[in-house]
């Protein structure tokens, strides 16, 4: 009879302690039909992504307050009609090209309009990929040190995509939630057997809650400011970045209606270029990895969220640099992998 009770004290005590623990682990991955969560239970942060829809990340909550700017109150009405929010990627180029057509190894290769997956006419905008639903999930996990996801996007799968960009390649984007951190990491694997340009970028969009969008602070790290042309494409031409900000640490956005891209980034010791924007108390702080070349910053007057793009090249890199205006694109070798990451940091919320 002792060693029964003795028995159910063990029991209980052990039942006990894998209570507390799980209690205490401070991350968390699931998946409920179309959204995987991430959450990270010490910071109280939540980032949810929607892989079927661009694989975009619509929501990263801290305190129950959106960082991201989705202007939607059910995924339904997102999944119905789709826009440009949260953070989405864009490939296999970003923002504009001054013609329907690209250069890569000094070939010029015309896209084919008819296909109607080409958005801009003249001015091709944003790539393919902005809303597909061919992104896979491979793996939703957490860890005792951070929740991560990582879906993939087999490019050459698509004969319409490949029609217009023909090299063939697959993407795998790792959303990762750590320290109240979201750090997204894009990998992209050059199937072809010629080199391939990098000319991808994010869009993220991000708000404040504490002021309106014309009472909010810009810190950019960036020597360059591009000059674009009135369809918003780079002269090749620069300035310094302290003719546009007297103050690039400390520029009002109440000043400024923003479509600008910028150069020449700064960089810590860890090689990190740092763009942050700051209400009254609430910050956001972006961190962009070595290969991310170039920063868009888009802040429209009149609209309560701002841009912040990490780029791998500038607006039209492909083709500028074709025309030798651009010294910095990238291209993957036949075979190699791309891979960089940028980091979102909200602060005050």
């Amino acid at each position: 009879m002792i060693r029964a009770a003795a028995a159910a004290v063990l029991i209980v005590a052990v039942l006990a302690i894998g209570a507390t623990a799980a209690l205490a682990q401070p991350y968390a991955a699931r998946r409920t039909g179309d959204v995987i969560q991430l959450e990270d239970a010490k910071t109280q942060t939540v980032v949810s992504i929607v892989p079927s829809v661009g694989n975009i990340a619509f929501e990263m909550k801290v305190h129950g307050t959106n960082v991201l700017y989705w202007p939607f109150t059910a995924l339904q009405d997102f999944k119905a009609r789709p826009s440009m929010s949260g953070v989405p990627f864009l490939g296999p180029w970003a923002n504009r090209l001054d013609e329907p057509a690209f250069f890569a190894n000094g070939k010029r290769y015309p896209f084919d309009m008819a296909l109607g997956n080409v958005r801009g006419g003249e001015i091709p905008i944003h790539g393919l990929l902005t809303t597909t639903d061919q992104w896979q999930v491979v793996e939703a996990k957490a860890d005792g040190a951070s929740a991560w996801a990582t879906s993939k996007l087999e490019f050459y799968r698509q004969p319409s995509w490949m029609k217009q960009w023909p090299f063939a390649h697959t993407i795998e984007i790792t959303h990762r939630l750590q320290g109240g951190v979201l750090e997204v990491r894009t990998s992209i694997a050059n199937l072809s057997a010629e080199p391939m340009p990098v000319a991808i970028g994010f869009h993220p969009y991000y708000q404040l809650t504490d002021s309106k969008r014309d009472e909010w602070t810009l810190s950019i790290g960036a020597r360059a400011h591009w000059l674009l042309a009135p369809n918003k494409i780079p002269t090749g031409a620069t300035e310094p970045t302290e003719k546009l900000f007297p103050d690039p640490r400390r520029a009002p956005l109440r000043d400024y209606d923003l479509d600008d891209v910028f150069g020449d980034l700064t960089r810590d010791a860890q090689g990190r270029a740092i763009v942050s924007v700051a209400g009254k108390s609430q910050q956001i702080e972006i961190a962009l990895g070595a290969n991310y070349r170039a920063a868009v910053v888009w802040a429209p007057k009149g609209r309560e969220f701002i841009c912040i793009e990490p780029m791998a090249g500038i607006t039209d890199a492909v083709n500028l640099a074709h025309r030798g205006l651009y010294k910095e694109l990238q291209t993957i070798a036949p075979g190699g992998t791309w891979r960089e990451s940028f980091w979102i940091t909200p602060r005050g919320f």
